[in-house]
């Protein structure tokens, strides 16, 4: 049974869409309250290391306030020191305190720095009168087992200050908190005064702050997941919306499928006849090319053969010359005839020779061969060299005498002759100075790489490979048809199954024929 159909398509775009957005609203709004509690639960933790800091700056900051009050007092004052310090302990006796936090200040007479039971007398305490004048060790120890007095005095003794922890009896109770005091020794006196705060009292304004906090949090959750909800919302009647536009479309697209299906039944009825056609106008344009290049190449050889063949009709000419005078003036002999006629026999011998060359070169072979490259080179170069010798174009081949290849022997040289001569054109038409036609070869192991380069300056034609167009062609209207590379292309690419490409040499373009070995 088929899911989907034209007729339910509307509806399951919009369930998928339905379920694609809910489960990313759901996923958004869960990562968006984990997230959002993280950071809650950060920030209460800075909260509270703050809190903490400033209470202890508060309390230091209220005892030196106290410390320079009696500083104060005994720069003005006329009294003795004993009479000054009476004074001062009922100024500390009468410093209110805050009795919702249990809040006060507290002072001891320092007997002994070092400790011990006898280290200090305990001066100002409104949370211990029983204790007031009384002498105090410092190997009292708090409910938790603390020596919190050993500890504050080790600090006085280095820093004179010290912010210490630990368990005392909370004010106007019997019940036992944890205490943070900041005690402050006065040297001048051997005071040690202090100020505390109960831990509970600061937890107490960290519980309402923590609340305060995760009451907008959760306000702030609540409104985002609303917004969430609103966005899911609208995307849901934007799906149904364009779900209705889709059945439309769907509805104009059944009526233009069947209005066309008739034609296009009868298009299938004559496709294959048409192809057919098709094919075998492809197959008469390619064996037109095929028969132009032929026709190109023949041109191309009859003028190198007329190349290789203006010296030694030449030198005929001279011999029937020289034949003809000695006969005029009588002094033609028997020996000067042989000697004549063998220079004329020997001439006509390479001109029959040069047609040899030019009709094997033209040979049809179907059937791949192996053959020397070196000796490719050497048939081709004597069709070629009157015609570049005649152009003074010096050409340079370095090809291992030992390289064989196995493909279509004359197609090869074909490709090669269309690449040189092509060289030879552009040198001759830009009037390039010491021109030159390098070819050399790379052996890669499993392939070949024949190149053929020249100083002629480049392709000029962007991209380079639209050189290899049929009918394309760079050289004027009477220098150029364009099927020379193109079937050299096809030869090498299709038939010998390498690669024919071009590239920008240093001085000028460089043709390369990958070949398989």
């Amino acid at each position: 049974m088929q899911l989907i159909t034209e007729k339910n398509i509307s509806k399951i775009i919009i369930y998928v869409f339905i379920i694609i957005m809910t489960t990313m609203i759901l996923m958004i709004s869960y990562f968006y309250v984990n997230k959002t509690y993280e950071d809650f639960d950060l920030q209460m933790e800075n909260f509270v290391q703050e809190y903490y800091e400033n209470q202890k700056v508060s309390l230091k900051k209220e005892i030196e306030t106290i410390i320079d009050i009696i500083k104060y007092n005994a720069t003005k004052s006329e009294e003795n020191e004993t009479l000054l310090k009476e004074d001062t302990v009922r100024l500390l006796n009468n410093i209110s305190f805050d009795k919702e936090k249990s809040n006060y200040i507290f002072a001891y007479e320092i007997l002994d720095l070092n400790g011990g039971d006898m280290f200090a007398k305990l001066l100002v305490n409104p949370n211990r009168p029983d204790l007031v004048g009384e002498i105090i060790s410092t190997n009292y120890k708090d409910i938790n087992g603390k020596k919190f007095r050993e500890e504050f005095m080790d600090e006085i003794r280095v820093k004179g200050e010290s912010f210490t922890e630990y368990a005392y009896k909370k004010v106007y109770t019997n019940e036992v908190k944890q205490k943070l005091s900041y005690f402050k020794y006065f040297p001048r006196w051997q005071w040690v005064i202090a100020i505390g705060v109960y831990v509970d009292d600061i937890e107490e304004e960290i519980a309402k702050k923590r609340k305060d906090l995760k009451t907008n949090v959760k306000n702030q959750v609540v409104q985002n997941i609303l917004v969430f909800l609103l966005f899911l919302s609208l995307a849901i009647v934007i799906s149904i919306l364009v779900s209705q536009k889709i059945d439309r479309v769907l509805k104009r697209y059944q009526k233009s499928v069947q209005s066309k299906s008739k034609a296009l039944k009868e298009l299938n009825e004559t496709l294959e006849k048409r192809v057919e056609e098709e094919i075998e106008k492809n197959r008469e344009h390619e064996q037109l090319l095929i028969q132009k290049s032929r026709f190109i190449a023949l041109g191309e050889m009859i003028s190198n053969i007329a190349h290789q063949w203006r010296q030694p009709l030449s030198e005929l000419s001279t011999i029937f010359m020289f034949v003809k005078f000695k006969y005029s003036i009588g002094q033609l002999d028997e020996e000067t005839m042989a000697q004549k006629s063998k220079e004329a026999e020997s001439v006509l011998e390479y001109m029959s020779h040069t047609i040899d060359d030019f009709r094997n070169f033209f040979m049809p072979k179907k059937e791949k061969e192996q053959f020397n490259l070196r000796m490719a080179m050497d048939s081709i170069m004597a069709i070629l060299s009157s015609a570049l010798s005649n152009n003074s174009i010096n050409i340079t081949i370095c090809v291992d005498d030992d390289l064989v290849l196995n493909t279509y022997f004359n197609e090869f040289k074909q490709v090669l002759l269309n690449i040189i001569t092509n060289a030879k054109d552009v040198l001759i038409e830009k009037d390039i100075q010491n021109p030159w036609i390098k070819i050399y070869t790379e052996d890669k192991g499993d392939k070949i790489i024949l190149y053929i380069e020249d100083n002629g300056g480049g392709i000029e034609v962007k991209p380079r490979n639209k050189i290899f167009d049929p009918y394309f062609s760079t050289k004027n209207d009477s220098g150029g048809t364009g099927i020379g590379l193109y079937m050299s292309k096809t030869i090498v690419d299709k038939n010998m199954k390498g690669k024919l490409r071009v590239r920008d040499g240093e001085f000028g373009a460089r043709f390369e024929i990958i070949l398989p070995k």
